[in-house]
């Protein structure tokens, strides 16, 4: 896969002539940012901690005591409100640099939004707080399982609060089970994935990736060799966050073994944050599977199969959870997941969706992506701009845009010299 695709991306050919080589474009020096007035803008692209924006806040003040007061604030919070919601609908349209579906109807849910659901402890295990959702959570779990390949009685899994949240709990999973191993990660993994080796203090080691993103498993190879005597944990991108990339989990496991890993000396966790759910409805597309020697897996809900507030999924072994899970009297249930109270909304938006579309209906939704992907990278390079599109992905690169005001308007996400739009099913032509 890897092959023709990096010999297409280095040979893309800008009007000019000039070659978009997407490999030395991060050497670059990142050019001026140039407004819609033609002048240039000074350092628009450096972030700097602390700075907030309060200008645009919206101030909080206390009610008055008389009643007509009162109403004039209702009144006053309905037009700001009414405000928010013309910008989300303006915003909502020109929504292309990251991976949210926001084409979703679930209004027949509103009458649920009067409850405080939260799902606290085991989603297995009955705790004392009956305003819980896990009846749902288990139903999403239990057909994901099923399409990762895993019997209901070999896994355990909860709904997480966001895709960061799977995997700071895959990689914690990983760090229980090989206490003294080692995190192995490509560089263009997502960075919640280096967060988790300074949250619980792990040495990482970051490997070189192919020009499309992919991990280099000739380095992995290379880096695995002289740390042969500690395990191995393995955070393996299904879908990296800029390019799309998919690495190839098959050649992973084989380097792995290569290098004289037997299966009790690694653990990986599968990080499909957007494709995760993409890839299984793509015939060409390699099997992710727990009949594989892989740990676990985690994929956003709000991404591809468009939950209206973050959440994720994560499923593991439940042969590794033992090792992680407290009793917790309080709760009446035991405490396995990072965090201690979740979005029980979250479950029942996820039920909701897969009853509504299925297997058959992702996998139409995925098609539609991918072709509206091939057709945004052929009218780039109609146009003499720069793209390129990974075989798998619906994430469309291109040189980045000169105008910063341009980039806005469009949520476009940005690194270095390269920009992508991100194909979702609520993009259209």
């Amino acid at each position: 896969m890897a092959g023709t695709f990096e010999h297409e991306a280095t040979s893309v050919l800008k009007s000019n002539g000039k070659v978009f080589d997407l490999a030395a474009v991060a050497k670059e020096p990142v050019p001026p940012v140039v407004a819609s007035d033609g002048s240039i803008v000074e350092n628009e692209r450096e972030i700097v901690l602390g700075r907030n924006v309060h200008t645009t806040c919206l101030s909080i003040t206390e009610p008055e005591v008389d009643d007509e007061s009162t109403g004039d604030k209702e009144a006053f919070m309905a037009g700001v409100l009414a405000r928010y919601r013309k910008t989300l609908i303006e915003r909502t349209k020109h929504h292309l640099g990251y991976p949210y579906n926001l084409d979703f109807d679930y209004g027949a849910l509103a009458q649920l939004q009067h409850f405080s659901i939260n799902n606290l402890g085991d989603p297995f295990i009955e705790s004392n707080y009956g305003v819980h959702s896990r009846q749902f959570e288990v139903g999403v779990l239990d057909w994901l399982a099923c399409l990762w390949e895993i019997e209901k009685d070999e896994y355990w899994g909860y709904i997480t609060n966001c895709g960061t949240e799977g995997n700071l709990h895959g990689i914690l999973v990983g760090r229980e089970v090989f206490p003294d191993g080692i995190l192995y990660a490509s560089q263009e993994s997502h960075y919640s994935v280096f967060k988790a080796a300074r949250m619980y203090r792990m040495e990482c080691v970051k490997i070189r990736t192919l020009v499309t993103g992919e991990i280099d498993c000739a380095d992995f190879k290379a880096k695995l060799l002289p740390n042969k005597d500690k395990p191995a944990i393995i955070n393996v991108n299904m879908g990296t966050t800029v390019k799309g990339a998919v690495d190839d989990l098959d050649l992973v496991i084989q380097t792995l073994e290569e290098c004289g890993f037997s299966h009790d000396r690694f653990y990986i966790h599968c990080d499909g944050a957007l494709f995760g759910l993409m890839m299984p409805f793509v015939k060409c597309a390699p099997k992710v599977s727990f009949k594989k020697p892989i740990g676990s897996v985690s994929v956003s809900g709000h991404k591809f199969v468009g939950c209206p507030m973050p959440c994720g999924v994560q499923l593991t072994r439940i042969k590794h959870i033992n090792a992680l899970s407290k009793n917790v009297e309080y709760l009446a249930s035991r405490d396995a997941t990072i965090m201690g109270s979740r979005n029980g909304h979250a479950p029942i938006f996820l039920w909701y969706t897969l009853n509504r579309k299925g297997y058959k209906g992702f996998q139409k939704e995925v098609q539609k992506c991918l072709r509206n992907a091939h057709y945004l990278k052929d009218r780039f390079r109609e146009e003499g701009i720069s793209a390129m599109l990974n075989e798998l992905s619906s994430t469309v690169v291109f040189e980045r845009p000169l105008d910063e005001e341009f980039v806005r308007r469009w949520q476009l996400a940005c690194e270095r010299n390269m920009a992508h739009v991100i194909v979702m099913p609520n993009v259209t032509i």
